[in-house]
């Protein structure tokens, strides 16, 4: 079992930047794949960024690509989604999840993730 914790969500400015984290406890954290997903409302939960265990291989959503960024230490059991150039269609609630190895699922696929913390909200005002 691992809990994910989500922090670092608010109100911010187009253009702005905001850094989330995602603190994990429980199972050895380095053994899992992360990844970052997020939620508008009246929408479905889309993937946004994910990092692999071990080599940290980082792959993202072409719509964040370029300023978005996902980076894990793996001594501070921690996750992060560095958003850069935040613009308003970015507002959602963002989770973080842990994915197991051996899934048959897509990793930019939330049945790809075992894991789930609770979200943190971020709106970007225009």
């Amino acid at each position: 079992q691992v809990q994910l914790v989500e922090s670092g969500g608010g109100l911010v400015q187009a253009g702005g930047s905001l850094r989330l984290s995602c603190a994990a406890s429980g199972r050895t954290f380095s053994n899992y794949a992360m990844g970052w997903f997020r939620q508008a409302p009246g929408k479905e939960r889309e993937f946004v960024a994910g990092i692999v265990r071990g080599v940290d291989v980082t792959y993202y959503a072409d719509s964040v690509k370029g300023r978005f960024t996902i980076s894990r230490d793996n001594a501070k059991n921690t996750v992060y989604l560095q958003m850069n150039s935040l613009k308003p269609e970015d507002t959602a609630v963002y989770s973080c999840a842990a994915r197991r190895s051996g899934s048959v699922y897509s990793a930019r696929s939330a049945r790809g993730y075992d894991y789930w913390g609770q979200g943190t909200q971020v709106t970007v005002s225009s």
